[in-house]
């Protein structure tokens, strides 16, 4: 009894329901053709990936839909080393926010690179599930891999930061 609890079992159960909306079905049915589609601000001009219901600038509802492209620039990162159950990477590994090509707004996604190749500026392309097997989540990408490209410059992302 003198060794330490490093784990505790503690069942939660919620139930709760989820509805899309319309930008957001757009984006999640886009998805499952490999397509990432994003909504322009009639405002600001901004590109926002996934799409939101209002502008945070302006607070007018993007209605202009826009394909993005499935390559971008890593914005920032870390590192993740704690395991937790269910995960499917393996430790550590690289979640990053990703500057897509024509979006405006950086998106969360887990990068397929030695976790000690990570940087800021890395150019890194989607690696897409098989058609059969995608859904509308963001599963749907299984990660995004380095693309060989250069390093985008600071200036060309320092904005999404």
């Amino acid at each position: 009894m003198n060794e330490p609890v490093r784990r505790i079992k503690a069942p939660v159960r919620l139930e709760y329901t989820v509805t899309a909306g319309r930008a957001l079905s757009r984006f999640l049915a886009g998805l499952v053709e490999g397509r990432i589609l994003g909504r322009r601000c009639p405002g600001c001009r901004k590109v926002y990936v996934p799409p939101r219901g209002a502008c945070p600038t302006c607070a007018l509802p993007p209605d202009e839909e826009v394909v993005v492209a499935d390559t971008g620039t890593v914005t920032t990162f870390c590192i993740v080393n704690v395991p937790f159950e269910g995960q499917t990477m393996k430790l550590p590994y690289i979640y990053a926010s990703v500057l897509l090509d024509g979006a405006d707004i950086p998106m969360l996604h887990l990068v397929n690179a030695p976790a000690d190749e990570a940087r800021m500026g890395m150019r890194v392309k989607a690696e897409w599930a098989p058609p059969g097997e995608r859904r509308p989540t963001l599963e749907s990408i299984r990660w995004f891999s380095p693309s060989g490209e250069p390093d985008a410059p600071f200036e060309s992302y320092q904005e999404h930061l």
